[in-house]
């Protein structure tokens, strides 16, 4: 099975030793956003974990603790990382940016180029980010993860309601715009040595060569682990998406880069609220078990095609 560590927040930029703990004591729980009584129980075992993913926009902190380094090393593991040219204005505690692609370069010397990618997204525009301030970043962030990386995710900005509530000055990017961008972006990530994916946009880049088929698809998965993949049936967060999207344990509203654009917070109170109920000792991310609580032993198997 696969672990996803991403879709909800960022653990390990804010909660690493946590995860360490959760490695170390083999089990780690979830609760069911919609039902938060209901607690589904994961084993942390790499015979029948076959991949750990993890989607974050700071690595640091992974990297620069060897006892989590090595609790991993037993694990397949498939990272992306965000790195994209806003400000603190918009990304208040994203660390510096040559310091996130430091740390992707590290990654990839520590796993492989093809066990790490590079995110660009959601991508905006404004009176400051521009096109021409768009195509100009991505090139030089492309030309700086030259060989680290052989994958390079896009995507525009989804004025989901939290997004709306947020970041109200956002404006969705046309189709003329999305189309002078993909033509760009995608002939830079060549350029470099990089597939263009799109995450959940549709074809409307196929023609300038890059891969719509989805940015964490089962083939992705499956190049990352090296093995053919069985999985029983694809999950995905919305229709537009063919990423498989199973398994993951986080908690939204918990990250504490505060994006204006981010899909995965509320408000900054509740994130601040959530991150004081944190216990680094709990299986649980966020707070501890509950006499209420009712938790379910998910069913797990390796999904490697032997």
């Amino acid at each position: 099975m696969i672990i996803q560590t991403g879709q909800r927040t960022d653990i390990p930029a804010f909660y690493s030793q946590w995860f360490l703990n959760r490695l170390k004591e083999g089990y780690v729980m979830v609760r069911n956003p919609f039902y938060p009584s209901s607690v589904s129980r994961y084993e942390l075992n790499p015979q029948i974990v076959d991949l750990i993913t993890f989607c974050t926009k700071n690595p640091i902190p992974v990297l620069r603790n060897a006892e989590l380094r090595n609790a991993l090393s037993v694990y397949n593991q498939w990272w992306y990382v965000s790195l994209t040219p806003y400000g603190k204005e918009i990304e208040p505690n994203v660390p510096e940016k040559a310091a996130v692609a430091e740390a992707i370069i590290e990654l990839s010397k520590w796993l492989g180029p093809e066990k790490v990618g590079w995110r660009y997204d959601p991508v905006f525009i404004s009176e400051k980010y521009s096109i021409p301030y768009h195509i100009k970043a991505f090139e030089n962030i492309a030309r700086r993860l030259c060989g680290a990386t052989k994958t390079a995710v896009i995507s525009f900005i989804d004025l989901y309601p939290k997004v709306r509530r947020n970041f109200p000055e956002a404006r969705e990017v046309s189709r003329e715009e999305r189309l002078v961008l993909g033509k760009a972006f995608a002939k830079i990530a060549a350029k470099y040595g990089m597939v263009l994916r799109p995450c959940a946009e549709g074809t409307e880049l196929a023609q300038f060569g890059a891969d719509c088929s989805g940015c964490q698809t089962v083939s992705v998965l499956e190049n990352a682990i090296g093995q053919k993949l069985k999985i029983p049936k694809k999950n995905s967060a919305r229709k537009e998406c063919a990423c498989f999207l199973n398994g993951d344990i986080g908690a939204y509203n918990s990250c504490a880069h505060l994006c204006h654009y981010c899909y995965a917070n509320a408000d900054s109170r509740l994130v601040l609220e959530n991150m004081k109920a944190h216990n680094p000792l709990s299986p649980l991310l966020i707070g501890d078990l509950t006499d209420d609580d009712k938790v379910f032993n998910t069913e797990q198997k390796s999904w490697i095609v032997q």
